[in-house]
């Protein structure tokens, strides 16, 4: 049985070349070490936001965090689960789906401190509404709007039947645009790597042009100088894999393989992350291309050979004998 999940809209551990972590955490090739200590680093953190709910730069680290983690460290493991481990996977899908949610809570908290209005217009996915506020943002909030985009659709992505989230998709979508009109460029990339998982998985009629998801593609590619292994991971599961493009699927997945980590040592990070997903996707290549692996089909005719003394007989045979 060919296996099917929903994607993530942030794909996995996309999101976390644009979290504020520690220089020295985005240099490690060790996930398993990292992830283990960021539950205690949210705690800190929250205990910190108790005293200093209004300290900007702590809510921005605090909700990106949330995401990041469920993002890379919950949800991207758990897809990787094996089928039989199916109650397992889903109870970390729904983990992430939580530690989405709740970075989201804190980062809107800090953009309605920032622009009042704010919570309003995400509450109601209004679109008029929410394009006058986000024409008050600036530069700096790039990372803020960003991060409350993709944990929003990451949530969303995890529970399709949630009608609240579903209904702010077209707001979300003015704010990554306005994100990218502030800031195209934000972390090598990011935002177009965000676009070609967005405009991949939803409706055209929800999210605009799909046209653009090659030219965002080859940006997210540019703009990391070839460096990131991410944008080839996104482009083969959102786009190759939905149409059933083997070759396509093939081709990116060993580009992300061919990134050398070391060329980019503030990355290696995300680099280690997305290259174990491009392993894993490889590695079950058959889960993902109908008749892949399976015997060429035979039309019934072709089983008879017109010298086969058993094709064209009307003896009836006697097995009795």
């Amino acid at each position: 049985m060919k296996e099917k999940y929903l994607l993530c809209m942030a794909g996995v551990s996309l999101l976390i070349s644009s979290c504020s972590m520690t220089t020295m955490a985005m240099r490690s090739s060790n996930p398993e070490f990292i992830g283990k200590h960021i539950p205690g680093l949210l705690e800190k953190n929250e205990r910190k936001l108790q005293t200093n709910p209004d300290d900007q730069a702590l809510i921005l680290e605090t909700g990106s965090l949330y995401v990041m983690y469920a993002n890379a460290f919950v949800q991207g493991p758990a897809e990787m689960l094996p089928s039989y481990e199916f109650d397992r996977r889903e109870a970390e899908k729904t983990r992430a789906r939580n530690y989405y949610l709740r970075g989201v809570e804190i980062l809107n908290a800090g953009l309605e401190k920032k622009y009042p209005g704010f919570a309003e217009a995400y509450d109601s996915g209004d679109v008029e509404n929410m394009r006058s506020v986000m024409a008050r943002a600036v530069k700096e909030d790039t990372a803020y709007l960003y991060w409350t985009t993709a944990g929003s659709l990451c949530a969303y992505s995890l529970n399709p039947m949630d009608f609240d989230l579903g209904m702010k998709i077209k707001a979300l979508k003015v704010m990554i645009d306005r994100a990218y009109e502030l800031d195209p460029d934000f972390n090598s990339g990011a935002i177009d790597d965000f676009y070609v998982l967005f405009y991949a998985s939803l409706p055209e009629g929800i999210v605009g042009d799909k046209t653009m998801i090659d030219e965002h593609f080859t940006r997210a590619v540019e703009k990391s100088g070839g460096l990131l292994a991410g944008p080839y991971v996104s482009y083969a599961q959102s786009v190759a894999k939905p149409n059933q493009d083997y070759e396509g699927f093939k081709e990116n997945l060993e580009k992300a393989l061919a990134v050398d980590p070391d060329k980019d040592k503030d990355n290696r990070l995300v680099n280690t992350i997305n290259q174990r997903k491009a392993r894993y996707l490889l590695d079950n290549i058959e889960n993902y291309f109908i008749g892949y692996g399976d015997e060429e089909w035979v039309d019934d005719e072709e089983w008879f050979d017109e010298d086969d003394p058993w094709s064209d007989t009307d003896e009836e045979i006697d097995y009795s004998e």
